[in-house]
């Protein structure tokens, strides 16, 4: 078992496969496009990963063998985090990453003095709000019509949260 490695953090962790969170810079993007496309029906723009970088939010790519796999954007202010985009490709689901990737942020909010953390998720992404549930997350709201969906029509977040 090879270890997950972040050169920003002085923890290692072990992961399934040799994988690499670092952070993301401008010459990422085309990579996390691709990552972001296959994933979501309705993925963000290069725009807003632009703006994310800009502003100075915690935006972290995960890189495996052959490349560019996941990524995770997060804004840490007042005391809490919120965790705006985690995202790893399909080919690559269901091996953990997203939890290690998450539990990585997470740690990174307490390390920056985060008490709480939250997100929003698609009422229809069960595989997602699974892990979050497992992770200690909590249903706080309903955002209605917060994400678009097929046909012109929206769907509903759920706003989870936790305690750091």
């Amino acid at each position: 078992m090879s270890s997950w490695r972040d050169p920003t953090a002085s923890v290692a962790r072990d992961a399934p496969g040799h994988f690499r969170l670092r952070l993301m810079c401008l010459g990422d993007l085309a990579d996390v496009m691709r990552v972001e496309r296959a994933a979501y029906p309705f993925p963000w723009t290069e725009g807003i990963f632009r703006d994310c970088l800009r502003v100075g939010y915690v935006c972290k790519l995960l890189e495996g063998e052959t490349g560019a796999v996941g990524h995770g954007i997060m804004s840490i202010a007042a005391g809490e985090c919120h965790i705006l985009n985690l995202c790893v490709h399909p080919d690559y689901q269901r091996r953990g990453l997203g939890r290690r990737m998450l539990s990585h942020l997470l740690d990174m909010a307490r390390a920056r003095s985060a008490r709480s953390a939250l997100l929003e998720v698609r009422c229809s992404n069960q595989a997602a709000f699974a892990l979050y549930d497992q992770l200690g997350f909590n249903q706080i709201a309903v955002r209605k019509d917060y994400y678009p969906g097929h046909g012109g029509r929206r769907e509903d977040a759920l706003v989870l949260a936790r305690e750091l």
